[in-house]
């Protein structure tokens, strides 16, 4: 039987043995990783527009309270000067009756 020469293996072009799965391996959870991280900053921008919307309609709900208190305030103040005038008028009234 005749044998044939060794025939040369070009390394360059085999897969390396077990070094790609680990590498594939990592790579997909590294990607599943970045998917999730991106969809939790979505959701994140999501509630944090949503909490501005709320905290703009709470900041305008404080200021209409606000300026009704204050009218009411004012107005409180002018009955209040009224009763004065006219607790004054009263006694004035039964002062000079004496």
């Amino acid at each position: 039987m005749a044998t044939s020469p060794p025939q040369q293996v070009d390394h360059h072009s085999l897969p390396p043995p077990v070094a790609e799965e680990p590498e594939s391996l990592l790579s997909s959870l590294v990607f599943d990783l970045s998917q999730h991280v991106q969809m939790a900053m979505e959701n994140m921008l999501k509630m944090i527009n949503e909490i501005d919307q709320n905290s703009l309609g709470i900041m305008e709900e404080v200021e209409k309270c606000k300026e009704s208190a204050l009218e009411r305030k004012k107005s409180l103040e002018e009955e209040r000067e009224k009763f004065q005038k006219a607790a004054c008028t009263v006694l004035d009234m039964l002062n000079s009756r004496e």
